[in-house]
Order: structure tokens, then sequence, then C-alpha cells
């Protein structure tokens, strides 16, 4: 079974998914509503596989997308992201800050359930694209040290003092405490 967690703040929606999401034989649902609170307790308790979080909510997308990197730094559940907006770009960028596994728009729904099941898999090719996104602001020399903090070979000339210095950097970059969050957040790139 796949047990999927849905974070949405529209009532009616969240019917209309949980109704779809039910059909499926493979498919558990639950709701975890729109505290962020309660949801983080919600994911620590039940594990889901799949988190299906609207950007929006409250205020604004940063909710969602906060909650998110919280879910993903903190638990195995993948997050993709569900979102009205239709724009590409905003939608892509929220996804790489969320460290999301994907994202479906709420007018492709048709999708939903061969997403869910997609990324429960495995790492499809939108995860590993939003997270090469994510590691896009780091240089050259630091997308080497990152593989070496993955467990790749290291075939860099540099001074463990140096390789040391730029894993504190890299952490840094990409707003996680250590390389441990490093590790369990881009684990796709251990395989």
């Amino acid at each position: 079974m796949i047990k999927v967690l849905i974070v949405e703040d529209d009532e009616d929606f969240v019917y209309l998914v949980q109704k779809l999401l039910k059909k499926q034989k493979d498919i558990e649902v639950i709701i975890g509503g729109k505290d962020q609170k309660k949801v983080l307790e919600k994911v620590h308790e039940e594990h889901p596989d799949i988190v299906l979080m609207d950007l929006n909510l409250g205020v604004s997308n940063m909710d969602g997308i906060l909650l998110s990197r919280e879910i993903r730094i903190q638990t195995d559940a993948k997050v993709l992201i569900l979102t009205a907006l239709d724009t590409p770009d905003m939608i892509f960028k929220a996804a790489e800050e969320a460290f999301a596994s994907g994202y479906i728009f709420k007018s492709q729904m048709s999708f939903l359930v061969e997403n869910i099941r997609a990324t429960a898999e495995g790492h499809t090719a939108q995860e590993y694209l939003i997270a090469s996104a994510a590691l896009s602001c780091l240089s050259e020399a630091e997308k080497a040290v990152f593989h070496i903090m993955m467990g790749k070979e290291n075939t860099l000339l540099s001074s463990p003092k140096t390789i040391a210095n730029q894993k504190g950097r890299i952490v840094k970059k990409l707003g996680l405490e250590n390389q441990k969050e490093l590790m369990h957040v881009f684990s796709m790139f251990k395989e």
C-alpha cells in the first residue's frame, strides 16, 4: 500500500482528491488538514510515503514550501506539490526550494495517480531535475565535494581542510543544518 497524506486548505478539493484516490486498491488516504504543526505531527505518526502538498496554506506560497522542506528533512516521505498556479517557472522554483519530489497542476488531476505510483516506486526524472536545480547554486568545485559527501570516489586534488570548508559552505548554501540532512534530502544521488 502507498500511504498518501493530503495537505490542502480547500475542503472541496480534498474531497475530490480523496474520492479519486480511494478508488485505487493500492493507495491509502490520510487527511492532513492545513495546520502546519498538526501536519508535521501527523507525518511523524502516520509515516506516509507521499505527501500531496498545497503550496498556499495560508497567506503565501511560503507556507507550503517551508512545511515541505521540514517534511523532507525530518522524514522519509516524498512531497508532491499540488498547485492551482500555472506559472511553470514559479512552480519549479517552489519545488526546488521545498526539496519536493515533483509537482502536479490541479488542472491536470488525471495524472495524479500515475505520479503518486511513480514517485512511490523510486526516483523519477522530475525528482532528479528538481534536485539538480537545487544544486545549481554550487560551484563546480562544490559539486565535486557534494559528490564526495554522497559517498562517491574522491578525485579532487584539494587539501582535506579545503574540502572540509567546502562541505560547510555547501550545507549552508542549501539551507540545511548538517551533512546528515544533506545526505537524507539528496539520497537519490547515493544510488
